[in-house]
């Protein structure tokens, strides 16, 4: 699979300059972001959280990990986990765990890590575990306009 089609469309229709980086297959975030000679704290991770109000895309940094009660706290919303089967249905473009963070791309609704705010370049899945999309951060704040942001994440 090379880069979803939902996000390559809203890519091109917003009219953002990206280039897709390939690297070899990698399982998680951390190793990603080494194989492919790139900072951790610069490649943009998401975790898709669901409540009965539906589904969230959280948008962190891969040297980060998700604090769920931060979350809850700062949003009003008692947010678990969505499952793999979850993810294969609303995502089918992706291959699990390869999920973009870009919540416009899909429709869901997006809360954003304050510690990717400052980053001159972002980097993200771009749908499968081994391509990656590169933007420049600016570009990244404008993709995320929309999102509601807070500080819900700590350093791995």
């Amino acid at each position: 699979m090379a880069m979803s089609l939902s996000l390559l469309e809203y890519l091109e229709w917003e009219g953002v300059d990206y280039e897709v980086l390939h690297h070899r297959r990698t399982s998680c975030s951390t190793e990603t972001a080494e194989v492919a000679h790139i900072p951790g704290d610069h490649l943009a991770k998401c975790v898709v959280l669901e409540d009965e109000n539906g589904y969230v895309m959280a948008v962190l940094p891969a040297t980060h990990r998700v604090e769920l009660g931060k979350l809850h706290r700062q949003f009003d919303r008692r947010l678990g986990l969505a499952t793999e089967e979850e993810l294969e249905e609303l995502f089918k473009d992706c291959d699990v765990g390869a999920v973009p963070p870009v919540g416009n791309a899909y429709g869901y609704d997006t809360v954003l890590d304050d510690s990717l705010n400052k980053c001159s370049d972002i980097y993200f899945e771009a749908g499968d575990h081994a391509d990656l999309v590169h933007i420049s951060g600016e570009d990244f704040r404008t993709l995320m306009a929309g999102a509601k942001h807070g500080h819900f994440s700590r350093h791995l």
